[in-house]
């Protein structure tokens, strides 16, 4: 990323500012605008998130609100209530209460002298989610928003389910909210308070794997605040944005077809970060994009945005699989609309064992029973490229999955799109799962995943009122895999690899199952898109530059699977440990180390288990807390078993601990 230190307007910068609530509830806020603003008002730019402005997301703020703020505009990055330096304690994603502070929050910007009464939301993740679920609020203001890595369906694509079977990375999740909740603010700012508001947090946050895991079907606590349910009410212009290696992709297909008022779509290679800082890369030149979004929208200034095509996405070539990429190879590609008159559905049916060959009437039935193993080279449902974290080579899963394989191909074939598959099939268990992975298959066998889905067969016709299968009997089943652009080259082939366990990315069914697949009657059905030569760019990625951060011990980061042939246990350990490291500008040294483990034993579908471990550090001259947050996840048929601790040190001394026992009835998962 390049950095810009020259800009249009000159920057001031507020490192605090607190925006006082109806309730009387003080959020905190961190501000950039022009040193001129107050006499030419402008418009403002609001991020919405609970990621500790003060220490948490400090250096990636800063290579983004003052470059806007340069530009011309107020940027305005505030800590939700409960988090960071705000007041309050923060209970859960996207309450009511969040929502309606975020409108409060934008009539507050409105109001100051510094503004010309316009708003644009920007967000990653958290932010882009609630920037969708505040605009379809519709407060005054509001004119535009952008949302990144985002979705607009909580239940059904989001990092709690996935086609109704439980995530991995829904305790990863949990985990990760766990020790954020966990700290104070600073001193520094609140004052003597600090330790009040500390004590408040650590006592009534909870663990929220606990209403994670009562939920376990689409019901009204998924519904609230995904904006799928009313698209009607989402009228702002919205560009959605997203990476192929993020966990959001599919949202930006959805948004750009769904709503109603102006919007655009970009996907490009990257992981779960903004675009300007994007891994895989190449990254882009983000912030000129956004920065043409906003001039457009609420600075009614023409910047040819809206001429652009409606979706702009990276088209991928092939590589050989890696579990971390430094850059994807590919090219831009675009469509004027989605879906796009440029692609069209191709049909490829299951023969024995092969792909896209005529299909038999009188084929073979298909069966598998998969063993727990496949899955551990799955990588996580959301890449963050902060370990090593995408897919291994597929033949290390496919040894315990029903393949299907198709002959070299003769021409390349271009995907965008979702591919589909149609399967007619049996299980000998009420409750099973069914994976599903396309790969692209090099000349040397190495097999990349391009795409996967999951379904829980329970919940094939609807995630609201699942029933029990129907055992040994045929049923029809559509499963959708994630979206991709993708060009596979002439010579290679298409694999699907089909398996009944896919652990730890989903948590596997109570008991070992048994699918049989009518071959006659399934097939892959495929979004092939006609080839055409754009000329599509980007400008390269800049930012402005952050501040001083000293590291003070290393960084570990680490993906390792252990097989203990001895007693036959099988563990994924993930080590993503920051280290220690000093912010000079606001004297304050940091630690965050992460650690999980998932482990499972033989083929006992009762073993499965995922434990977690996070340890958070703040200290400034004789002022220094800790807090060590710890949580365990274990299952049998019956029942999900959820133990968890919470330790806060201040110095040496425990002075707060805090236990977790709760169980829950497996509803069909």
């Amino acid at each position: 990323m390049r950095r810009v230190t020259e800009f249009p307007h000159r920057v001031r910068h507020i490192e605090h500012e607190w925006i006082r609530m109806p309730d009387g509830t003080r959020l905190a806020a961190r501000i950039w605008m022009p040193e001129d603003a107050g006499a030419s008002p402008v418009p403002a730019i609001l991020e919405y998130i609970p990621y500790r402005k003060r220490d948490g997301s400090r250096q990636r703020d800063e290579t983004m609100h003052p470059y806007f703020a340069g530009h011309g505009y107020a940027s305005i990055r505030v800590d939700l209530r409960g988090s960071g330096d705000s007041d309050g304690v923060l209970t859960d994603e996207y309450l009511p209460q969040e929502l309606e502070d975020g409108v409060e929050v934008i009539n507050w910007i409105v109001r100051q002298p510094w503004c010309s009464g316009r708003v644009g939301m920007i967000g990653i993740s958290w932010g882009g989610f609630n920037g969708l679920q505040i605009a379809a609020l519709r407060p005054r203001g509001l004119e535009a928003v952008i949302s990144a890595c985002s979705t607009d369906d909580r239940y059904a694509d989001d990092v709690h389910y996935m086609g109704g079977c439980l995530l991995g990375d829904n305790l990863s999740w949990a985990s990760t909210m766990f020790a954020f909740n966990s700290l104070p603010p600073d001193p520094a700012l609140v004052g003597d308070r600090w330790r009040e508001m500390w004590f408040d947090r650590l006592e009534h946050s909870g663990h929220w794997l606990v209403p994670w895991l009562a939920h376990q079907h689409r019901d009204d606590y998924w519904r609230h605040g995904s904006v799928c349910e009313d698209y009607a009410r989402l009228t702002v212009p919205v560009m959605a944005v997203s990476g192929w290696a993020d966990g959001y992709s599919n949202a930006v297909f959805r948004l750009i077809s769904n709503l109603p008022g102006p919007r655009l779509g970009l996907i490009g290679p990257w992981s779960h970060k903004y675009p300007h800082l994007g891994v895989p890369g190449p990254a882009i030149g983000f912030l000129q994009e956004a920065l043409r979004w906003w001039d457009h929208w609420l600075k009614g200034i023409e910047t040819g945005i809206m001429a652009e095509p409606m979706l702009r996405a990276w088209m991928l070539d092939s590589m050989p699989p890696s579990t971390s990429y430094a850059q994807r190879h590919g090219r831009w590609v675009s469509e004027p609309s989605w879906p796009s008159p440029n692609v069209v559905e191709q049909r490829w049916p299951f023969g024995e064992g092969r792909l896209g060959t005529e299909p038999d009437a009188d084929g073979p039935r298909a069966t598998i029973r998969s063993p727990l193993s496949v899955g551990l080279f799955a990588g996580k449902w959301c890449s963050y490229s902060a370990t090593p974290d995408l897919p291994h080579d597929q033949r290390e899963e496919d040894g315990g999955a029903l393949l299907f394989t198709s002959d070299p191909l003769p021409e390349p074939l271009e995907l965008l799109g979702a591919p589909v598959v149609e399967l007619t099939l049996s299980a000998d268990r009420p409750v099973a799962m069914v994976a599903i992975r396309l790969s692209d298959v090099q000349p040397d066998d190495k097999a990349t995943r391009m795409t996967y889905g999951l379904l829980n067969l329970t919940h094939h016709r609807g995630h609201a009122r699942p029933e029990p299968l129907e055992v040994d009997r045929d049923h029809r089943v559509t499963v959708s895999l994630n979206g991709i652009a993708q060009n596979v080259p002439a010579g290679h082939r298409l694999r699907l690899s089909i398996s009944t366990s896919y652990f730890p990315l989903a948590w596997p069914p109570p008991e070992p199952v048994g699918l049989t697949i009518d071959t006659a009657t399934s097939c892959l059905r495929l979004p092939v898109r006609r080839h055409r030569d754009e000329a599509i760019g980007f400008a390269d990625a800049e930012g402005t530059a952050p501040g001083e951060r000293e590291r003070l011990t290393e960084e570990r980061h680490s993906w390792r699977v252990i097989r203990d042939l001895a007693t036959d246990t099988s563990t994924l350990e993930v080590i993503d440990d920051d280290g220690t490291y000093q912010f000079g500008d606001i004297d304050m040294t940091v630690r965050r180390s992460a650690e999980e483990w998932y482990t499972y034993r033989g083929d006992d579908f009762g073993s499965p288990a995922g434990r977690t471990r996070w340890v958070r550090a703040l200290a400034r001259d004789d002022w220094a807390i800790s807090t060590v947050t710890s949580t365990q996840l274990t299952c049998d048929r019956s029942t999900f078993h959820l133990t968890a601790e919470l330790d806060a040190y201040e110095g040496d001394q425990r002075v707060h601990s805090w236990n977790l026992d709760e169980h829950f009835p497996r509803r069909l998962v």
